[in-house]
């Protein structure tokens, strides 16, 4: 007979960053770290939700029901119904500037082919 792990509201809210995120949706509570990468719309929108309830979030959304299926392999147990919902604290993360890079690394790629079709079509 295997025992459902229940987690405070407290508890979930502890893992609250980039690192170590979890979230809870319908009730269930979810590990979500490694999903951050992955999740289409992008890892700010788990980590504004994530350490929490995200469930109105989730279903604002419409996520599709291969999104639900997904969850399953998150899932780390239940939220205590003992429980109350709190405020989460989040830290301050400082999101990585992308590198700045040269304007024309863009440009040289459509120069080259530009004079590689007037050389080959034109002349």
């Amino acid at each position: 007979m295997s025992t459902t792990k229940l987690y405070t509201y407290e508890e979930v809210a502890k893992h609250n960053n980039r690192s170590d995120l979890w979230i809870i949706i319908e009730g269930k509570v979810y590990d979500i770290t490694k999903f951050q990468d992955e999740h289409p719309g992008g890892e700010e929108v788990l980590l504004d939700e994530g350490a929490k309830d995200g469930t109105g979030a989730f279903e604002d959304v419409g996520h599709s029901d291969d999104a639900r299926e997904l969850l399953k392999k998150y899932y780390v147990g239940d939220v205590d119904p003992n429980s109350k919902p709190i405020k989460v604290e989040r830290p301050v993360e400082v999101i990585p500037e992308s590198p700045k890079g040269n304007p024309f690394r863009i440009l040289i790629p459509f120069v080259l082919i530009a004079a590689y079709v007037y050389y080959n079509f034109i002349l």
